[in-house]
C-alpha cells in the first residue's frame, strides 16, 4: 500500500487528497511542518508527499518551491486541483440563544493559518468584527485547539473534515471572500503514481538557468517553445540563492517530456548554453465532485 505524507489530519492537503485517490487505498502519514512532509519521502519513510504550489487568491507558493529546487531532488507525479473552503468552526452551544438563534457576538477569538485568516476578510468585519484574530501553524491545528478549550468562546477557520474530526459544530459554512478559491496540489515521490481516475492533461515542471553572459537568452528560450506551439502554463523567476541578481526560470509546459517537440526544445535551449532541469513530468486531474456527506 502507497504510503502518503501531508499536514495533519482535517487540513486541506487532507482533503485534497483524500479528493484525488476517490477511495482508492492508501496510508495516509500526517505531519506537523511541511518540512516534516518534504522530508519524510526525500528519507523514504514514505513513498509519495502532498505539497501545494499554487493558490487562485495568493498565488505561487514560493517556499514549497523553493525546496522542490534546492533541498530534495524528488520529481513531481501527479497535480490537481482542490477547493479552499473554509467554514467558522466552534461548538453551537456556546453562542446559541434562548431562542435557538446563533450569536456570533460572543466569539471573543478566532483562531487559523494566517493565509485563512485574510482569505475570510469580508466574513470576519461583516459578522465577527469583535473577535481577536490568532494565527497557528495549520487550520487543523486551530480547530484543535477550540476543542481542547471548551467555554472559551473561541472558534476557529477551518475546513469541514476537521470540524467531524474533531466533533465540532459549522457556525457558518464557505467564508472565504472568494467561492473560486482553488489550490494547485502536486504529490512528490521517485516512482510515478497510477490511478483508475483519467486526467485531463499532462504537465511538465522546467527549471531553466539563462548563462550570464549571453543577452537574449530568455527571449530565444521562449521562442524555443513557440515556434512548436508548446503551450507554457506558467513562467516565473525565483533567486538561485548563490549571488546577487542570479535567477532561474520556473516554466510549466502542457505536455509530456516524451513529446518529441518537448526534447527538441530543451535540446535547443541547452544549445544556447543555458542549464535545463526537469522537476516532473505527471499528468493532471480536474477537482472530482466525490464529496461524502458526513452525518
Amino acid at each position: 500500500m502507497k504510503r502518503i505524507a501531508l499536514l495533519q489530519e482535517g487540513t486541506v492537503s487532507h482533503e485534497a487528497v483524500n479528493n484525488l485517490l476517490a477511495g482508492e487505498p492508501a496510508q495516509l502519514v500526517h505531519y506537523q511542518q511541511i518540512t516534516d512532509v518534504f522530508r519524510a519521502t526525500a528519507q523514504g519513510t514514505t513513498d509519495y508527499s502532498v505539497i501545494p504550489i499554487e493558490n487562485t487568491i495568493d498565488g505561487s507558493v514560493s517556499l514549497h518551491l523553493d525546496w522542490l529546487v534546492h533541498e530534495v531532488d524528488i520529481p513531481m507525479q501527479v497535480e490537481w486541483v482542490y477547493p479552499s473552503k473554509q467554514n467558522l468552526i466552534g461548538s453551537s452551544q456556546e453562542f446559541t440563544l434562548p431562542s435557538g438563534e446563533l450569536d456570533l457576538s460572543k466569539i471573543v477569538k478566532i483562531m487559523s493559518h494566517p493565509v485563512a485568516i485574510p482569505q475570510c476578510q469580508k466574513f470576519i468585519r461583516e459578522h465577527v468584527p469583535q473577535a481577536q484574530l490568532e494565527s497557528v501553524s495549520s487550520t487543523a491545528q486551530a480547530v484543535e485547539i477550540v476543542k481542547q478549550n471548551p467555554g472559551q468562546s473561541w472558534a476557529a477557520i477551518g475546513t469541514t473534515l476537521a470540524a467531524h474530526t474533531h466533533q465540532l459544530d459549522i457556525l457558518a459554512s464557505g467564508i472565504t471572500d472568494h467561492h473560486n478559491n482553488f489550490t494547485r496540489f502536486v504529490l512528490i515521490g521517485q516512482q510515478p503514481l497510477v490511478l483508475q481516475r483519467q486526467p485531463e492533461g499532462h504537465r511538465t515542471s522546467v527549471l531553466v538557468m539563462l548563462p550570464s553572459d549571453y543577452p537574449g537568452a530568455l527571449h530565444q528560450v521562449l521562442a524555443a517553445f513557440a515556434w512548436r506551439r508548446l503551450n507554457l502554463l506558467r513562467i516565473e523567476s525565483r533567486p538561485t540563492k548563490k549571488q546577487l541578481g542570479s535567477y532561474y526560470f520556473y516554466i510549466e509546459v502542457m505536455e509530456s517530456v516524451e513529446s518529441v517537440l518537448l526534447t527538441a526544445a530543451f535540446a535547443e535551449i541547452e544549445a544556447l548554453k543555458c542549464q535545463v532541469r526537469v522537476l516532473g513530468s505527471y499528468p493532471c486531474f480536474p477537482y472530482l465532485d466525490n464529496t461524502i456527506k458526513i452525518d
